[in-house]
């Protein structure tokens, strides 16, 4: 079976005071319906809105929509209309690109950087979520539709691939490599034009493609821009093509004669929008990177486009990235989140222009209006009621550099000659002055959008992230409880920081991206379980009872909480499932028991009794002889129900949870240094419960663990460590050796004792047949594989026990190991899959949400989610161990030494300071009666000090914080032990041998120096191998 692609989950956190209508960050497409009055935007915060436009604003072009003189309007004026907010959808977990309208404007079509083409329909009776209609490999750029009566849109995109999609969900139609001849690179899509006879594409190769949208056919190209082509038009016949380049050109290609007929330059800057009402693009409006927005009328020219109109209509504050119109209205889009409207330019007849621009542009009118081509039909006015303002000779810009219109003005308003060479956009006046002017200074309306987050400081806890929003807020969040925990008002971030961090060295376990404005929080499953905090230093809304110094594995526990609605259903189904086949057992042996004369003689075993049953069964409680390692494991304290035990009614998966929460806090000791990645209650804990792990861990541990210098005597001491495993010689050895496992192998971090819960035989039997189903079946890789895995072994149990009870195999991490978490219900959670271009969203839904998606969860969701969900089984991983070395403080206290002199440990990156003066008061001062401690006596922690570069260490820091904190070096940590005072320490006073004996005191006091030296390289092993 294939490996499926790495997948991740994301939850996005919900920013305070928030509320729909409006964008977090800049827009980057617009689309208009003018036939309900609605405008559509799509953001850098991967919402789609919908605005409710005035009619008027969209009302033909008229006279009186020309610049009209506001002195003598004001008398006129009628209450200011504006727009309202419709709708909105998050569409996109990344940047919207592009949008189009298609279907009679009932569809409406969005590309986006999270690679996917979606489709959104908010004027049905069932308003739905968007649907995915198709997913490129990379950043989707732009998207287009030939017309409202098709049924298909094209998208291209960063993989250098067109696509045209289905609108109705049937996937892909065609498919379109335009990969650089030169550079392959260069081929990506950034523009995309389409009618039902060519479709152009643009991009970074300055070349303009031209295909069949039928077959996917190249049908020629263009070469001519010198830079990025940033936008396409294509008029309704298909023999004209207009591109914009950021060459600062706007060129016109004619498809039947192959060429480029005209290059337009009225642009000083990079042109990166294209917008046309006409269908033979007679009027376009055109944006450049200055924020410059222009209106060019060509119609009447007889295809002499120099002598076309060109005004500059309006100047934004920051590049222009999408440029629409209807009616008398312009809407600009920018990397602001508000969008502006402006008021069009009537550029028919009766404009008013200046003195020397007019006998030029009145030929040009004649020959329009004998060829009947004004707007729409619009006939000639005869007059304006309106008084008009005329357009300033600053706001005319000269169309290209071939133009002989408009000529230069003098400073009376006279006509002149120019005699200079002129740029494009340099207007046409007295040549002292070439500022543009705009017509309209400021816009009619501004569409408000919201705050978006655009900077972020994770702190050294990695539970909590500073962030600063566009309005210039800070605040601190809880990646945890996923809410904000203060605002700190608008200060800088910088300022902030210092304030909120703490000391600590906290393993990375998540990353952040506001990319789309919002606090997102990715979670890897390379590295999400590779954090802990200690239970003791978390604020929890319930209180729970924890052992000393135990750690929450953060991945695990955020994951517990996001998906607990998905838990909850997938043991509600467990039951029903559970409940079926056991009702199934049940009837049979019934059957089995009206029906006893249908009897079959079992044949006798080999060098067996004979016995006769009256239907074949299987084995039961009556089981086949067992390796030893398995007989022992059966005899743990915490496998509760062995040969013979009454199963009786199964109990609820929360009955045996505290069940067996009970036996571990009754039956286990104190954890002095549990594994570094095994959460509490492992694996590994409960195989050394049984002398045979015990011994097995401890040889995996000294292979592990010890220097060069002690792994070549391993073999030779093997049988000295079997023997100081049974019996330990200080309590601290004895709590150590009972609580740690060590191997060279990765180990399965599970914080369940599911595994020991069961009975023997079942995992007797996966050992005893290499042919049985689990060998035989496959299952799938994703969450649903593990719900067909706990399926089968269901079945196993009653093909080989029809009698016994099918019990749950589900078994998720107890708030003792992952505390209550009351999420936001709104919180969004998303699985994606990586690609080669980014992360393609596989599921997007709400911590309440999950519940109900559970099946496509169950198909889209990753195998090693389903395992941490249900099963409690964290995927495998080597714990990252810090080594230092120990000494008494200018040996005022006794030194900890072993055989060999070698004091070198190792240990969790987790353990604590107080941990490892533990281990120094057992070597230092061990106490007199170990069997009895005096519970009146000062801990360790109590009496000795511990520093590191002179500097005093916390009881609480762990070996990470110091090491990044206070050693800031590579080399091992070197760490020094003093008494504070409150008690006294003796040296031990140690006889020196006299030579005559010194061979026998010699052989005498072997197997004693050999037990202590080998039980101090123990307790150092066992800070080797701690936490």
């Amino acid at each position: 079976m294939a490996k499926k692609a790495r997948q991740r989950i994301s939850y996005v956190l919900e920013l305070p005071n928030s509320s729909p209508g409006g964008h977090r960050l800049g827009v980057n497409g617009l689309a208009v319906d003018r036939d309900n009055a609605i405008l559509y935007s799509g953001g850098r915060d991967g919402t789609v809105c919908a605005w409710d436009v005035p009619p008027d604003c969209i009302a033909p072009i008229s006279s009186h929509s020309a610049v009209v003189d506001t002195s003598s309007s004001r008398a006129n004026a009628r209450p200011k209309q504006t727009t309202r907010f419709r709708s909105q959808t998050q569409a996109h977990t990344h940047w919207i690109n592009d949008l189009a309208l298609a279907q009679q404007h009932s569809a409406v079509v969005s590309a986006s950087s999270d690679l996917l083409v979606k489709v959104w329909r908010p004027r049905g009776s069932d308003a739905q979520e968007p649907a995915t209609i198709g997913q490129h490999a990379d950043y989707v750029k732009c998207v287009a539709t030939p017309s409202q009566s098709t049924n298909w849109v094209a998208s291209g995109g960063l993989d250098r691939k067109i696509y045209l999609w289905d609108l109705s969900g049937a996937g892909k139609r065609l498919e379109i490599d335009v990969s650089g001849e030169e550079v392959r690179e260069k081929g990506s899509v950034y523009a995309l034009a389409v009618n039902h006879s060519i479709l152009a594409s643009g991009g970074p190769e300055s070349v303009v493609r031209l295909w069949d949208p039928k077959t996917g056919k190249r049908i020629t190209k263009f070469v001519g821009h010198t830079d990025n082509i940033r936008a396409i038009l294509v008029n309704s016949s298909g023999d004209m093509v207009m591109t914009a380049s950021s060459d600062q050109t706007v060129k016109v290609w004619s498809v039947t004669a192959g060429r480029c007929m005209h290059t337009l330059t009225m642009h000083n800057d990079s042109v990166w929008s294209l917008f046309a009402e006409d269908p033979e693009l007679g009027v376009f409006y055109s944006s450049d990177r200055s924020g410059l927005v222009v209106k060019t009328d060509v119609r009447g020219t007889l295809g002499d486009l120099d002598d076309g109109l060109s005004l500059a209509v309006a100047q934004e504050h920051d590049g222009v990235s999408k440029v629409v119109a209807c009616g008398n209205s312009v809407w600009t889009a920018t990397s602001r989140s508000s969008i502006n409207r402006w008021q069009s330019v009537d550029t028919t007849a009766d404009i008013q222009l200046p003195g020397g621009f007019r006998p030029h542009r009145a030929s040009v009118v004649s020959t329009r209006s004998r060829e009947s081509t004004f707007q729409s039909g619009t006939p000639m006015p005869t007059g304006s009621p309106t008084p008009k303002r005329e357009i300033p000779a600053k706001s005319i810009l000269r169309i290209s550099n071939t133009a002989s219109f408009p000529l230069a003005l003098g400073r009376d308003g006279a006509e002149s000659v120019a005699t200079h060479t002129r740029k494009g956009s340099e207007v046409v006046t007295d040549p002292a002055v070439s500022v543009v002017e705009p017509i309209h200074h400021l816009p009619e309306e501004t569409i408000e959008g919201q705050f978006g987050l655009v900077k972020h400081r994770l702190l050294n806890d990695r539970r909590r992230v500073l962030t600063l929003d566009t309005a210039g807020d800070v605040v601190l969040w809880d990646l945890i409880k996923c809410k904000p925990i203060k605002s700190f008002g608008k200060r800088h971030l910088e300022d902030v920081e210092p304030e909120v961090n703490t000391l600590e060295a906290v393993a990375p376990w998540c990353s952040i991206d506001i990319s789309s404005g919002n606090l997102t929080v990715v979670l890897e499953p390379f590295n999400c379980f590779d954090a802990e905090a200690y239970a003791d230093e978390l604020t929890l809304e319930e209180p729970v009872e924890f052992r000393e110094d135990q750690r929450i594995n953060l991945g695990k526990w955020i994951l517990r909480y996001l998906f607990a609605n998905l838990i909850d259903e997938e043991i509600r189904r467990d039951e029903a499932h559970r409940h079926r086949l056991n009702e199934v057992s049940q009837q049979r042996a019934a059957i089995g028991r009206v029906n006893p004369g249908l009897s079959i003689l079992i044949p006798p075993p080999p060098g067996g009794t004979n016995s006769q049953v009256a239907t074949p069964r299987a084995n039961g409680f009556r089981f086949p002889p067992m390796t030893p390692g398995f007989a022992i494991g059966l005899a743990t304290p915490a496998s509760p129900m062995g040969p013979g035990a009454d199963f009786g009614t199964p109990l609820s998966p929360l009955d045996r949870f505290s069940s067996q929460v009970s036996n571990r806090q009754s039956a286990e000791p104190v954890d002095y240094f549990s594994d570094a990645i095994n959460a509490p209650d492992t694996d590994a804990n409960k195989t050394a419960q049984t002398p045979a792990p015990v011994a097995e861990s401890r040889a995996s541990e000294d292979k592990a663990g010890k220097t060069s210098t002690e792994n070549g005597k391993e073999k030779d001491k093997e049988k000295d460590k079997d023997k100081e495993v049974k019996s330990p010689s200080t309590p601290f050895g004895k709590k150590f050796r009972m609580n740690m496992s060590f191997g060279g192998k990765k180990l399965g971090r599970s914080a369940s004792n599911a595994v020991a819960d069961k009975p023997a035989v079942v995992d007797e039997k996966a050992e005893e047949s290499e042919s049985s189903s689990n060998h035989e079946k496959e299952f799938a890789d994703s969450f649903h594989g593990v719900i067909q895995k706990i399926h089968n072994e269901y079945e196993k149990q009653l093909t080989e026990n029809p009698d016994t009870v099918v019990e749950t195999r589900i078994c998720p991490s107890l708030p003792n190991d992952t505390p209550v978490l009351k999420l936001p219900k709104g919180t969004k959670v998303i699985i994606q899959e990586e690609t080669s271009g980014g992360s393609a969203e596989l599921y997007r839904g709400t911590v309440e949400s999950v519940g109900a998606d559970v099946d496509i969860i169950e198909q889209k969701g990753p195998q090693w989610l389903g395992e941490v969900l249900l099963l409690n089984v964290i995927p495998p991983k080597d714990p990252v161990k810090v080594s230092f070395v120990l000494y008494p403080w200018q040996d005022t206290l006794p030194a900890i030494t072993v055989a060999d002199g070698n004091n070198r440990l190792n240990a969790n990156r987790m353990l604590r300071v107080k941990k490892i003066l533990a281990y120094v008061a057992e070597r230092i001062d061990p106490p007199a009666d170990p069997d009895n401690p005096d519970p009146d006596a000062l801990k360790p922690e109590e009496y000795l000090e511990l520093y590191c570069n002179e500097q005093l260490l916390p009881n609480t820091m762990s070996l990470a914080t110091l090491r990044a904190h206070v050693w800031k070096g590579g080399n091992d940590i070197v760490l020094h032990y003093k008494a504070n005072g409150k008690k006294e320490i003796l040296f031990p006073s140690v006889p020196s041998p006299s030579v005559s004996d010194g061979g026998q005191r010699q052989s005498q006091d072997s197997p004693s120096t050999a037990g202590t030296a080998a039980g101090q390289g123990q307790v150092g092993q066992a800070v080797a191998a701690a936490a």
